[in-house]
């Protein structure tokens, strides 16, 4: 037997277990994929009938949510959100929003049909 096709005899062996996916098909079927992977199969990237990739599941302890706080902290350091400070309902308590005549909508909604 060629060097060759020892090497594909063995990993399509190993790898007669997986799930294949092309990369056109991972692409065009993304969520039912990971839907697959998220109840524990592994998936096999193939590019022209090779292996190129693996996706797995994720271990469980690493699966776990994030807390809302943490996800919160690291919006904040990435500069995305910011948290609001505490005593500002009393400003806004105090400061209510002015009353204008007419309707707001109304008047973008004219200032849109009149081409401005």
């Amino acid at each position: 037997m060629a060097n060759g096709a020892f090497d594909r005899a063995r990993l399509d062996g190993y790898y007669s277990y997986m799930k294949k996916a092309g990369i056109a098909d991972l692409k065009n079927n993304l969520s039912r994929y990971l839907d697959q992977v998220k109840s524990g199969e592994t998936i096999l990237v193939m590019d022209r009938n090779q292996p190129v990739a693996q996706i797995v599941p994720l271990p469980s302890a690493a699966r776990g949510l994030v807390s809302d706080d943490d996800r919160l902290s690291r919006l904040e350091r990435k500069g995305l959100i910011r948290r609001a400070v505490p005593g500002h309902n009393k400003w806004l308590a105090k400061h209510r929003p002015v009353k204008v005549k007419g309707s707001v909508l109304q008047g973008l909604l004219d200032e849109r049909g009149s081409g401005w």
